[in-house]
């Protein structure tokens, strides 16, 4: 009898040294189905706050990231724009260049191209006015101030309806890109000008020569616009780049912090087998020999 109990606390040791090694077998192996160190922060240990500060500043690079693509895509559609109407004047200044045109055509072109500068001049994306600063809901051409105006030059035409904010976009916590262009630029001005003082039937050679020379003027401001856009563009393109690197990295850590190593794992886990095979034998043997005294 003295030697059970004698026993006794041998056996309770072994089976605690089991349990706790049945622990760490079963944490073992949520980490190999997750490959996570631990399903929540507090089995990261120290870790914990470092993890915790690189995935909130891999939210932010994200946020950085997807307002420097939307400030892109403004861009490239605004260069898109500019592109398409700088196509326009050219046109229509071949038109005015043809000596075989008759004054009512010239008046019905010019009307047709002045409609679809403006109507590009009032591009919108995703429900925003591009070219009309920071008064996004309001389109920046009013074409009937246009049509119906007694201007006497192109600084009296009064047809801008937007402000002058230049847009802005921050890219990082340290850089911010201000980009685009409003459709108050003295490039379009002389092009609606110069639309519009045909469209209104001013074909004479005088005005004719006048409204080529401010369309030459207006298409060579506008591709100076559009080189301005494709600084523009490239700025952005960077920061997105530059973003896009900073996850990659801050990725690699948050992995380093919180993943586990698979291959340690499964030779943790083994380590952890034979060692409940060898206490559960031990404690076999243990409980035998408790017997054997016994019945002897």
């Amino acid at each position: 009898m003295a030697m059970r109990v004698a026993t006794f606390a041998s056996s309770q040791s072994l089976l605690q040294a089991a349990m706790r090694i049945q622990v760490k077998q079963a944490e073992a192996t949520l980490q190999q189905a997750s490959g996570q160190v631990s399903g929540d922060y507090g089995g990261l240990g120290a870790k914990a706050g470092s993890v915790v500060s690189l995935q909130a500043s891999m939210t932010r690079s994200k946020a950085y990231e997807a307002a420097a693509n939307t400030a892109s895509n403004r861009v490239e559609t605004m260069y898109n724009a500019v592109g398409s109407i700088i196509d326009d004047l050219t046109s229509f200044k071949a038109t005015l260049a043809s000596s075989t045109i008759s004054s009512d055509t010239l008046q019905t072109t010019a009307q047709s191209m002045l409609e679809s500068v403006v109507a590009l001049m009032n591009t919108q994306l995703d429900g925003r006015y591009l070219f009309a600063g920071s008064a996004v809901d309001t389109a920046p051409v009013d074409i009937d101030s246009i049509e119906g105006s007694t201007a006497t030059s192109q600084d009296e035409l009064d047809y801008y309806q937007g402000d002058d904010q230049v847009t802005s976009v921050r890219v990082s916590s340290s850089h911010v890109v201000s980009y685009g262009v409003t459709a108050d630029n003295a490039s379009f001005r002389q092009a609606l000008w110069a639309l519009s003082t045909i469209a209104n039937g001013s074909t004479d050679s005088a005005s004719v020569t006048e409204a080529i020379d401010l369309l030459t003027s207006a298409i060579d401001g506008l591709a100076t616009v559009q080189t301005k856009l494709s600084l523009n563009a490239s700025a952005l393109e960077s920061a997105v780049s530059s973003q896009e690197d900073y996850q990659t990295t801050t990725e690699d850590l948050i992995a380093n912090l919180s993943e586990v190593d698979i291959t340690t794992v499964a030779a943790n886990m083994s380590n952890y087998q034979a060692q409940l095979q060898a206490a559960y034998a031990a404690i076999g043997k243990i409980a035998n020999l408790s017997l054997a005294s016994y019945l002897s």
